[in-house]
C-alpha cells in the first residue's frame, strides 16, 4: 500500500559496505501517518476521552524530531531539482552507529554530494562543517559538493567560504519546490 518502506543506508558509496553496525529503518512515507502513530495513536484513549495534556506534553517533547525528518525530506527533494542537469543518479541518507549523514547524492557523472539539514533556531557555524569534513573522512566519503541547509542561517564566518564547492541553503531557497 506503500504505506512504509524500507531504507538502508548510502554505504555502497563508502569503505563501510561490509561493516556488521549498518541496519536498515523502516520509515513511514506519509507525515500525517507519521504524526499519528507518533503522537495520537499511543494515546487515543485518552485523547477519545478528553484528555488532552499527555498529547500535549508528548508533542512538545517530540516536535523538533518529527519536523525535523520532513526538513531533511525537503532538503532531499530540492537537491534533486537543484542538481537535475547533472542527474541525481541514487540519494539517501548514511548511518552507523558511529556517524550518522543526513544528505548523500551522486550524480551520474558520479560526483559526490553531502552535506546537512538543520532545522534549529541557531546558525550554523564553521565548526560545523569541520565536524562534516571529520565525518567524510571518518568513513572514507570522497565529497566533491557540500550542501548545507539551516532553517536560521549561517554564520559570516562560513559565507565567507561559500564557493562552487559549498553550497548554502535556507528555508527560503525550498520555495522553489513549489
Amino acid at each position: 500500500m506503500g504505506v512504509l518502506k524500507i531504507e538502508s543506508p548510502m554505504h555502497h558509496l563508502t569503505n563501510q559496505s561490509n561493516s556488521p553496525d549498518i541496519a536498515k529503518r523502516l520509515i513511514i512515507t506519509t507525515p500525517f501517518l507519521r504524526f499519528w502513530f507518533a503522537f495520537v495513536s499511543p494515546i487515543f484513549k485518552g485523547i477519545r476521552d478528553g484528555e488532552y495534556q499527555e498529547f500535549f506534553t508528548n508533542f512538545k517533547n517530540k516536535k523538533g524530531e518529527f519536523v525535523h525528518f520532513v526538513f531533511e525530506q525537503l532538503c532531499h527533494e530540492f537537491i534533486k531539482k537543484q542538481f537535475s542537469s547533472e542527474g541525481i543518479y541514487s540519494l539517501g541518507r548514511y548511518w552507523d552507529d558511529r556517524s550518522q549523514i543526513e544528505l548523500i547524492a551522486k550524480t551520474t557523472t558520479g560526483k559526490i554530494i553531502a552535506g546537512s539539514c538543520k532545522y534549529t533556531n541557531t546558525k550554523i557555524k564553521k565548526s560545523h562543517l569541520n565536524y562534516l569534513f571529520y565525518e567524510y573522512e571518518k568513513i572514507q566519503l570522497p565529497v566533491d559538493v557540500v550542501v548545507l541547509f539551516s532553517k536560521s542561517g549561517f554564520s559570516s564566518e562560513l559565507k565567507s567560504l561559500k564557493e562552487q564547492n559549498l553550497k548554502l541553503y535556507t528555508t527560503k531557497s525550498l520555495k522553489a519546490l513549489l
